[in-house]
């Protein structure tokens, strides 16, 4: 019986030394890790406002602009159109602008804009300019005589096109203007490619093809178109 109870108090004692060696185990990890986080602190304020230091700058450097619209609007001029839209084109055109690129300097004054430009090229004929001496009845035969094909609209599409790179020197003076040169660009050389392209051409055939189908319903067998 003594024996039993002597091995009692020993697991006794051992639960409580246990007990005892991990709460000090406990505290002092708690303590330690305490004292690290108080150590970091500083380095983490450090780090903190540096990264809103950088939000900061990043801001300044590229702000979001302020749109303002005039509340009034000012019509200029209004005009009856009749034009016969037979062709559109819808192509992309790359542009570089750049100034301050030659020289040994050219990396701290250069200024360079990579341009895309998305546009849209609309031909057909003005049917406000057809007389009546252009239309004559010959016997059975029609005679046509139509204006020459013209560009309506050549344009960019300002929500397809986008600056893709811009590289501007650190002493570079910044010019306000170049973007815009690289978009009037990008438009000339659209308006250029669709012509050489041959637009007119295929604008004057399908302006006649829709209206050859147009005074056939009206009832004329034959229609002659000349140019």
């Amino acid at each position: 019986m003594k024996n039993t109870l002597n091995i009692i108090m020993s697991i006794l004692i051992l639960v409580v030394l246990a007990a005892g060696v991990y709460f000090i185990v406990q505290t002092v990890r708690e303590s330690t890790a305490a004292a690290t986080d108080a150590a970091l602190a500083p380095f983490q304020q450090v780090n903190e406002a540096n990264q809103v230091l950088q939000t900061q700058v990043a801001q300044i450097r590229n702000p979001t602009p302020t749109i303002i619209v005039d509340p009034v609007t000012y019509i200029n001029d209004v005009r009856t159109l009749a034009r016969l839209e037979t062709i559109q084109y819808s192509l992309e055109q790359v542009v570089t602008c750049e100034v301050n690129q030659d020289g040994p300097l050219s990396v701290f004054l250069g200024d360079k804009v990579l341009f895309v430009g998305h546009g849209l090229v609309i031909a057909g004929i003005d049917m406000e300019k057809i007389q009546p001496s252009d239309l004559r009845l010959g016997g059975d035969i029609l005679y046509v005589r139509l204006p020459p094909a013209e560009i309506f609209v050549a344009t960019l599409d300002n929500d397809k096109s986008y600056v893709y790179d811009r590289e501007t020197g650190p002493f570079a003076s910044t010019d306000v203007s170049l973007e815009t040169n690289c978009r009037q660009a990008a438009e000339d050389k659209i308006r250029q490619s669709v012509l050489e392209d041959g637009i007119l051409i295929q604008a004057q055939a399908n302006a006649e093809n829709y209206l050859f189908k147009f005074f056939t319903s009206l009832g004329y067998k034959t229609i002659q178109f000349e140019h």
